[in-house]
């Protein structure tokens, strides 16, 4: 027998719900993500966000969590993915309403760019509901393809989109 043990990486997720109870629906997303080898380091607030591409929709809540968890970028999206579909994710159409969308943001430094994931996200730095979270978290962080930090990025995103803080970001965790 042959063990193959993965070096743990860090990511930076985006969460989001616009049907149903929305806060239950990303409490619901953490606890798989946990359940399914990962440890939160830390979680932004809550955020209550204007739909963007598509806005007749309700609202969204959105937060970001850093995670930590033995999987590379490809097994991570797949992992995502089993989640979504768990939670009964059915998208009715491209950008539309959803119960759960969790996007992987960064891995680390690490590029992915492939048909099936791009590591970082490609539109994560032009949108408020991911970037005013993940500087809330981790506003030193640099962009591995812009090499400018995240609180750089969320000042110059241009999107007009409203987006108010519903609940404070719990006690971090030491990393």
């Amino acid at each position: 027998m042959v063990l193959i043990f993965m070096a743990k990486m860090k990511y930076f997720v985006s969460l989001g719900s616009n049907l149903g109870d929305r806060a239950r629906h990303l409490k619901q997303a953490r606890l798989l993500l946990e359940k399914a080898g990962s440890r939160i380091l830390r979680q932004s607030s809550i955020y209550e966000t204007e739909p963007v591409d598509y806005q007749k929709q309700p609202w969204f809540y959105n937060q970001v969590l850093e995670i930590e968890i033995a999987c590379n970028p490809i097994s991570f999206l797949d992992l995502v993915k089993d989640i979504e579909q768990k939670m009964k994710r059915r998208p009715a159409f491209d950008k539309g309403p959803r119960i759960i969308d969790i996007d992987i943001l960064l891995a680390e430094k690490t590029v992915v760019q492939t048909q099936k994931l791009m590591i970082p996200h490609p539109r994560m730095s032009f949108r408020n509901f991911v970037m005013i979270p993940l500087n809330e978290i981790a506003p030193d962080l640099v962009h591995p393809l812009f090499h400018e930090t995240i609180a750089d990025l969320a000042r110059t995103t241009g999107d007009t989109s409203s987006i108010r803080k519903v609940e404070e970001a719990p006690q971090q965790l030491a990393v």
